[in-house]
């Protein structure tokens, strides 16, 4: 199967999801700068939430410049990836709502996290599977691809860090970006040089 069809459908997904989170952000009754502090944590989860999926959005995209060809077991799993994606809204503004003092909203957080990292994998899995004429996908994101594995035990951790303190699962989680804001070196540099 050509895989243009998914791409569009998926990028449309991820706009309507933005497009989404920012309709949660609701404008203070009053008309002063002070009504803005009171948005703080509102304004910050939006903020990493927008961050996290801007990195899913690049690293799918960059790990889809390799693909040759998929199939319907492909689409299965970007579908699933899709719908934990999808929860990430609701995750978003229910912590948004409920600041530092919630342990179930930051638990939430931190469980879709981890569903969208096993459904990544999952979706990796399933293409190097499906494009199995293509030696660059498991040269590329074969063995000794790690962060997907490092990153799901990092959202382990962030679960239930938010029992000791619940801000502690977004901070740990927004941090784990820092293993994906640069997309997989290898793709960049087989995309960029053919190498």
């Amino acid at each position: 199967m050509p895989k243009q069809r998914m791409e569009a459908f998926t990028d449309a997904i991820f706009a309507i999801i933005i497009t989404v989170m920012v309709l949660e952000l609701h404008a203070p009754a009053s008309g002063k700068f002070s009504a803005l502090w009171s948005l703080r944590h509102t304004f910050a989860i939006y903020l990493a939430s927008f961050l996290i999926l801007a990195v899913y959005w690049n690293n799918h995209h960059h790990l889809f410049q390799i693909v040759r060809s998929i199939d319907g077991v492909v689409l299965w799993a970007n579908t699933i990836f899709i719908l934990f994606i999808s929860l990430f809204p609701f995750a978003t503004a229910w912590v948004g709502d409920n600041h530092v003092d919630s342990v179930a909203p930051e638990m939430l957080f931190g469980t879709v996290m981890l569903l969208m990292d096993a459904m990544f994998l999952v979706l990796v899995r399933t293409l190097i599977h499906a494009d199995g004429e293509n030696p660059e996908i498991r040269k590329l994101v074969g063995k000794g691809y790690n962060k997907p594995y490092i990153s799901m035990i990092g959202n382990l951790a962030a679960i239930f860090l938010a029992l000791i303190w619940p801000p502690l699962t977004v901070i740990v989680d927004t941090l784990l970006l820092l293993l994906w804001v640069l997309p997989e070196r290898r793709i960049e540099r087989h995309v960029t040089n053919g190498q």
